[in-house]
């Protein structure tokens, strides 16, 4: 032990990735109404290109986790659920509209972050960071990403504005009554929030001010699929 009392982890294994892979039923189980055997429909699928990132406090309890699918055999989530209701949309006619290669985009697929911490703004944060630190690390231009408009308003909070997917409107997905297929260009995200939250993007881009968080020293994601890392995710 270093005495830092958070962790910031990428990739993590074995009861990290238990822990994670928690944090994230716990909260779309409270938030959405969304099950474990919901959850593992959703996404298994998708297990061979999937990431994950989690923020683990002094006892190994995740406080909050991303998880993102980079381009893989089954697509991206995203651009491959708009074509079902409520969009009816083609998910790579949409992307490319956006000006978006699908080829070097990654999927932020959920965001998790327990209440009743009292450290829910930080780990918030520091999820933020992660996401950009990692895109950033890994040479991926854009996300795309399904989000709830709270969520969403949060984001926008935090100085980092999204766009509407072409040809999508706000919809109900997946236990969430207004959710909105949206993309980022990861460095014009960035290069605004700089200009008008400067603060913000320390904090987010930088990472100053993440106190107290040991943050990773390699941002590179080192893919491979989520059963290999934890048998029991199977």
């Amino acid at each position: 032990m270093n005495g830092t009392p958070l962790r910031f982890v990428l990739d993590p294994v074995g009861e990290e990735l238990a822990a994670a892979l928690s944090c994230e039923a716990e909260v779309f189980l409270k938030t959405y109404g969304n099950t474990v055997e919901q959850l593992a429909r959703e996404y298994d699928q998708y297990a061979d290109s999937t990431g994950l990132m989690t923020l683990l406090d002094e006892n190994g309890r995740a406080l909050a986790t991303c998880r993102f699918i980079a381009p893989g055999r089954a697509g991206l989530k995203t651009l491959n659920d708009i074509r079902r209701p409520p969009w009816n949309v083609d998910g790579l006619r949409s992307a490319r509209a956006a000006g978006i290669d699908p080829t070097r985009t990654w999927d932020i697929a959920t965001i998790s972050v327990r209440s009743g911490s009292g450290r829910r703004s930080l780990a918030a944060a520091a999820l933020y960071h992660g996401i950009i630190a990692a895109a950033t690390a890994n040479h991926i231009p854009w996300v795309v990403m399904i989000m709830d408009s709270r969520a969403r308003r949060l984001l926008s909070a935090s100085g980092l504005q999204t766009r509407i997917l072409p040809g999508t409107t706000q919809g109900e997905y997946l236990g969430s009554p207004t959710s909105t297929p949206l993309w980022a260009d990861v460095r014009e995200t960035l290069d605004l929030q700089r200009q008008t939250d400067p603060e913000a993007y320390r904090l987010i881009y930088q990472g100053i001010g993440l106190d107290g968080i040991t943050l990773p020293t390699d941002w590179n994601w080192h893919r491979s699929s989520l059963t290999s890392r934890n048998p029991a995710y199977a």
